[in-house]
């Protein structure tokens, strides 16, 4: 049997989230196998240029992340807005990609085989699942949360205890999805040419259709469902708006809440503005990827003759970007996160950035004597 392709399990598509895209031979089932004709991995060039990309969105994200951890949890656990808790658990779910999926990635590209034992294999493939997951739900909950600040933006009382309930759901549901990760990953090892460990899932299935049913579930829930999600969510924000402001459909309370005039055109530039950024970083960071995957899965040896490892390299380092942009994308349109940033920086910025309004803009005080009463609602939403 002559087996040309590498035994390589790191720098494919399904060794993210399942399976192994680049992994032993397809017909071996063994723990322990030999075969003479095997081509082992080397840490080349391009893995090379992997590892160094990978460290350095690896510092960015890191210091992004932890400086909007630091802004969100300052405050006291009374204090804290629904928004702020929010982004306290995006942030967290970055960091677990940061501190997980991107140093695990980077050594393992490095030592080529696996190192680290069964034990470590089987958790560590746990972890880095759960982090994929947990940051996806997560994003979807914000989503959802935006969606009804918007479409019921009078019931912002019940928001903190709402999102409670969905985010204790999207961390539930992302360790449930991840454990299979603890039973189908283990340790294989070849004794020929030389001895080679890897960690994968080879043998765990005893059909190739279990284990592309099992992609596929996972590609649904990581990738897609939170996609559609989100579309939907911001579609009916950008249509409610839409409605709004053709009808002139106010009520007295929202007029009370929303002072000035130019507020409501704001809100929807504002709102457009989040929207296309929040769903084009998810989309252009991570739809490349998952597409190459579904095309591993049902096509492995045509998608191995037409891309090149170096491809795989580049959409894998793309889908990373997106932990760096999360921070950016839903802090820096918070006050109180550019006041923590300011403090968390040492820099100081102009009174004109601390008066800007919130991240949907759905509400903003007028500077009038009545200002101070409302601003219980205003920190509500913050």
């Amino acid at each position: 049997m002559n087996i040309t392709k590498e035994v390589d399990s790191r720098s494919c598509i399904g060794g993210l989230w399942s399976s192994n895209s680049c992994e032993l031979d397809k017909n071996t089932s063994s723990p322990n196998i030999t075969h003479h004709d095997i081509q082992l991995p080397t840490f080349s060039p391009a893995a090379k240029a992997r590892v160094i990309i990978t460290f350095v969105i690896f510092t960015l994200s890191a210091s992004c992340n932890l400086a909007a951890l630091w802004a969100a949890a300052r405050t006291s656990r009374k204090k804290r807005s629904h928004v702020r808790i929010l982004i306290l658990n995006l942030t967290t779910a970055d960091l677990l990609v940061t501190f997980i999926v991107m140093p695990l990635d980077a050594i393992w590209n490095i030592t080529v085989q696996w190192q680290a034992g069964d034990a470590a294999c089987r958790i560590l493939m746990f972890l880095k699942l759960l982090s994929m997951y947990s940051c996806a739900f997560v994003t979807v909950v914000i989503s959802v949360d935006r969606q009804s600040a918007i479409l019921n933006p009078l019931a912002i009382n019940n928001a903190k205890k709402k999102n409670k309930i969905m985010l204790s759901a999207a961390w539930l549901m992302s360790i449930l999805l991840s454990l299979p990760q603890l039973f189908l990953f283990h340790t294989v090892t070849i004794t020929e040419p030389q001895n080679f460990t890897q960690c994968t899932t080879r043998g765990s299935f005893r059909e190739h259709w279990q284990e592309t049913t099992y992609n596929m579930v996972s590609f649904v829930c990581l990738f897609l469902l939170p996609l559609l999600i989100m579309v939907s969510c911001y579609s009916r924000i950008l249509l409610e708006i839409s409605k709004r402001m053709s009808k002139g459909t106010l009520s007295s309370k929202e007029v009370y809440l929303r002072r000035s005039k130019n507020n409501i055109p704001k809100a929807r530039m504002r709102t457009l503005k989040m929207s296309i950024v929040i769903v084009s970083s998810f989309i252009i960071c991570w739809t490349p990827y998952y597409l190459l995957g579904l095309w591993y899965w049902f096509y492995p040896d045509t998608m191995e003759e037409k891309v090149s490892q170096s491809l795989t390299h580049i959409l894998f380092i793309f889908g990373l970007v997106n932990a760096c942009l999360d921070p950016i994308t839903y802090g820096l349109f918070t006050i109180h996160f550019r006041k923590g940033l300011q403090r968390y920086c040492g820099r100081r910025w102009t009174s004109d950035t601390d008066t800007s309004s919130s991240v949907t803009g759905s509400f903003r005080c007028s500077m009038s004597s009545f200002r101070a009463k409302k601003m219980m609602v205003l920190n509500q939403e913050m």
